[in-house]
């Protein structure tokens, strides 16, 4: 066994261990509203995306994409306790290890099931991206949530892909770390649960080991899906990550940029491999 899958196993074996607000409003709700209504983002068709690593749009029958498939059945499987546990974030160690790419083709793998709805939240306040994925520039988002100057049911955008709905970041903050750590921000991921009771949501954080907030998040979410960059991310940042997710619930490790000899874009994502959350091995 490897040093990075021997360091990925005793990552694993944490998964069960436990352990406000930016400047005021400058429009009221009534007037985010009609912003909103003058908006574009309509979707009674589907969003553009044309990124070619959102692989299970743009090439569903490649193997990355069944292998995000399985990661998705490893999820539904894991999720679904006496409790449902459907709100979910993604992050890394550090920045380009691929954690809002799998957050990203996981929500869209799940939105294409007929049993779930899928709300994907971008919580990267300090440097949000997913909605350059769907080609859009929103108004409103997240810390437009955070600060009560709209609504969530507002503020969320049906992306015409299968049953995926899209909570963009929001305008630009001075305080990532007071928002997402507040108790706002609880109530707010507590919303999304019981909005739908087949919802999943999948949260896009920033990366663990730079900022205070990714950890405050893991500890309001039902569980925590980690990615790891093979030739990427040293064995010191994923101790580091798990001794600091003691206290969060650990679904299980993603170890991303596999390479298997295969073709297409870059292999990096093309050999993309899931971990298996139980024994910690390659799925």
């Amino acid at each position: 066994m490897s040093r990075i899958e021997k360091a990925l196993e005793k990552a694993v074996q944490l998964r069960d261990s436990r352990a406000e607000s930016d400047k005021k409003p400058v429009f009221t709700k009534e007037r985010v509203r009609e912003r909103i209504k003058e908006s574009v983002f309509d979707a009674e068709e589907s969003l553009t995306v044309d990124n070619p690593y959102v692989i299970t749009l743009k090439d569903p029958g490649s193997p990355a994409s069944e292998e995000y498939r399985k990661l998705k059945s490893m999820i539904v499987k894991i999720t679904h306790q006496e409790a449902f546990l459907n709100a979910l974030m993604v992050t890394s160690s550090l920045s380009w290890e691929g954690k809002t790419l799998t957050a990203m083709n996981l929500a869209i793998t799940l939105a294409q099931e007929y049993d779930y709805t899928v709300l994907l939240v971008d919580a990267d306040l300090r440097r949000p991206s997913l909605h350059g994925y769907f080609n859009i520039k929103p108004e409103f988002g997240l810390a437009d949530c955070l600060t009560d100057e709209i609504d969530l049911g507002d503020a969320l955008i049906k992306t015409g892909i299968g049953k995926l709905s899209f909570l963009p970041s929001g305008k630009k903050v001075s305080n990532p770390v007071e928002l997402l750590s507040s108790q706002r921000m609880k109530e707010l991921i507590a919303e999304m649960k019981m909005r739908y009771p087949d919802r999943y949501i999948i949260i896009d954080t920033p990366p663990l080991l730079p900022f205070a907030e990714t950890h405050a998040i893991s500890c309001m979410v039902d569980g925590v899906i980690f990615v790891v960059k093979e030739g990427k991310t040293s064995l010191q940042s994923i101790d580091d990550s798990m001794e600091i997710l003691q206290q969060s619930r650990l679904l299980g490790i993603v170890y991303n940029g596999v390479d298997t000899g295969g073709s297409g874009v870059r292999n990096y994502h093309h050999s993309y491999s899931g971990i298996n959350a139980q024994s910690g091995r390659e799925a």
